[in-house]
């Protein structure tokens, strides 16, 4: 089965691919069929996901599956949230994975309670017009540590430190990463419905 993934994000590509091999699904970027990003007007994950997936869908005529995630730290009550790819413009940085830890840790340097977790929500669509969106979404929490540790992943992976291995995620070697991340959760959530609904 051919899906459009309704992102132009290559980590989130690269990631999905792996995730959704066993299933035989391939996975092409919108980006690659002429699809424009869609608008994401919404406070929520899931709604942001399924205006992205009807868009790519209604564009390309296929089933599309959109991803919509970010980061939800506690002291900030849940934020940057849907604002996450973002967050570095709102304190002067341009946009962008390494500007977006600089801007967190200086705003959280003060922050004792260092709580958060990494969000991630998909939405699959069989048609533009599907009535019956699949949802998944997987959360993986953990701390923000005091400054970026170790080299693999993107986004905000180098300060998402995971008590359970007592190391972040870009500490983590690509498969045990995409095991217990946030989109690998949902990922595998996803593929259980498509199984179950799709097949």
């Amino acid at each position: 089965m051919k899906l459009v993934l309704a992102s132009n994000n290559a980590g989130k590509l690269q990631e999905l691919q792996v995730l959704f091999a066993p299933l035989g699904v391939e996975l092409v970027r919108q980006s690659t069929l002429g699809v424009s990003e869609a608008e994401e007007p919404f406070r929520t994950f899931v709604e942001n996901a399924l205006a992205k997936a009807r868009h790519a869908s209604a564009a390309t005529g296929l089933p599309a599956i959109a991803d919509d995630a970010g980061l939800c730290v506690e002291a900030f009550g849940g934020l940057p949230g849907v604002d996450t790819a973002h967050y570095a413009t709102r304190f002067g940085y341009e946009k962008g994975d390494a500007n977006n830890v600089r801007a967190l840790l200086e705003q959280m340097a003060g922050i004792d309670d260092r709580r958060a977790a990494l969000v991630s929500t998909l939405v699959a669509l069989r048609s533009a017009d599907d009535p019956e969106p699949l949802i998944a979404i997987g959360r993986a929490a953990g701390e923000i540590t005091r400054a970026p540790i170790g080299d693999n992943g993107f986004g905000f992976d180098p300060v998402m430190f995971l008590p359970s291995f007592g190391q972040t995620f870009a500490q983590l070697p690509p498969e045990t990463k995409n095991a217990h991340s946030h989109r690998g959760q949902a990922a595998r959530a996803m593929l259980a419905l498509m199984r179950e609904r799709w097949s």
